[in-house]
């Protein structure tokens, strides 16, 4: 029986684009899969005749030697020979890799990439003065690097690697498992197409070596905890000359003795003297930027409240611009009095009421009430 037309089977005309002819095969392999045919006993045969024209028409060799020469390009040892010979199992697997190769990688076996190495990661603790000034640091990394005898390739002596003689090179092994043709890594060459058959004595064929190296990076000035600073290209290295990964740095800003920080505002406790609070005064406050600032405090200033220095805080890592200071001003109880110290303050709590107008009016508060309850 004389074969039909590649091109007939598919339902397109000579000259389609691969787009059409990969559309029209996937149209008919759905149309004519046996598991939606059982009742058609020449399904498995329609079936494999339309995975044979696919085989053909989808490369771009066949495609032009069956142009020119028909169906005798693959006869007799022709320029694709054996392309007629594929198997219900292998065609299956050919359905299966047209239409979900795009999302599972089922084409990597044809492009593969080197194996990249890992990304690092490194720990930074720095000072809050440090996050406000930025600085270089230098960096001391254990991981590792491309092996400099070999230069990577994992070969002794500059030689090239050989062909894998499990996979011939594809990085993956075809297994049967009944109806299904199942890929898998190659175990010999872990998915590197090539084995090193002279391998360098000093990485052992790796490509690479654990050693520790010093690097510097830049701190940029308002990082927090939790910034994360990326360096492209210092992580581990790859497997047999492969790319090396990243290294990433977390930093963690220690606590500080003065200020507290909020985003990029800062929080200051102050403590103040009851005179300094009830007369009025000058107070010298640091500031996180090394300098000094003069505050005013106003006279009758209570506990809790709170003075706002602009400017005075911490800069942003986006943004060049400081936040602010503010000062809690806690009013301190004098303690460790002498018997004069007590006996004046008893003077003065006795010299009348309207020194204390919150204590005054919270007793007056507590009397009305006492008086409704006996009332009640």
């Amino acid at each position: 029986m004389a074969k039909r037309d590649y091109y007939d089977v598919l339902g397109v005309q000579r000259g389609a684009s691969d787009a059409d002819i990969k559309k029209a095969y996937r149209k008919k392999a759905m149309e004519l899969h046996p598991d939606r045919n059982k009742d058609n006993p020449d399904s498995e045969r329609l079936f494999k005749e339309i995975n044979e024209a696919n085989d053909v028409l989808k490369d771009p060799e066949k495609k032009a030697a069956y142009d020119r020469f028909g169906h005798a390009a693959f006869e007799g040892g022709g320029p694709g020979a054996g392309a007629g010979g594929a198997d219900f199992a292998s065609a299956f697997s050919n359905v299966f890799e047209d239409f979900f190769g795009d999302f599972m990688g089922g084409n990597q076996t044809r492009s593969r990439r080197a194996m990249r190495g890992s990304d690092l990661r490194y720990n930074l603790r720095v000072s809050l003065e440090t996050a406000f000034s930025g600085t270089e640091e230098r960096l001391s990394i254990t991981g590792s690097t491309a092996c400099e005898r070999c230069s990577g390739s994992g070969s002794r002596g500059g030689s090239e690697p050989a062909s894998c003689p499990t996979c011939n090179g594809r990085g993956q092994v075809r297994a049967q498992q009944g109806f299904f043709t199942v890929e898998r890594t190659c175990p010999t060459c872990h998915g590197q197409g090539n084995v090193i058959s002279d391998p360098c004595r000093f990485c052992s064929g790796s490509g690479r070596q654990d050693r520790e190296r010093a690097l510097s990076v830049r701190v940029p000035p308002g990082v927090e905890t939790g910034t994360r600073i990326r360096l492209a290209g210092e992580g581990e290295a790859g497997l047999r000359g492969g790319p090396p990964g990243d290294l990433y740095i977390f930093i963690e800003v220690a606590d500080h003795a003065l200020f507290e920080r909020d985003g990029t505002n800062l929080l200051c406790r102050v403590p103040v003297s009851m005179i300094t609070a009830a007369l009025g005064g000058e107070i010298e406050i640091p500031t996180i930027d090394g300098g000094k600032s003069l505050v005013r405090i106003p006279p009758g200033t209570q506990a809790g409240r709170q003075l706002r220095l602009r400017g005075k805080g911490m800069p942003g890592l986006r943004d060049s611009r400081r936040g602010d200071l503010f000062l809690d001003l806690a009013v301190e109880t004098p303690v460790n009095l002498t018997p004069r110290q007590s006996e004046l303050l008893r003077q003065f709590e006795s010299a009348g009421d309207d020194n204390n107008p919150d204590v005054t009016g919270f007793g007056r508060t507590i009397r009305q009430f006492w008086d409704r309850v006996k009332s009640g």
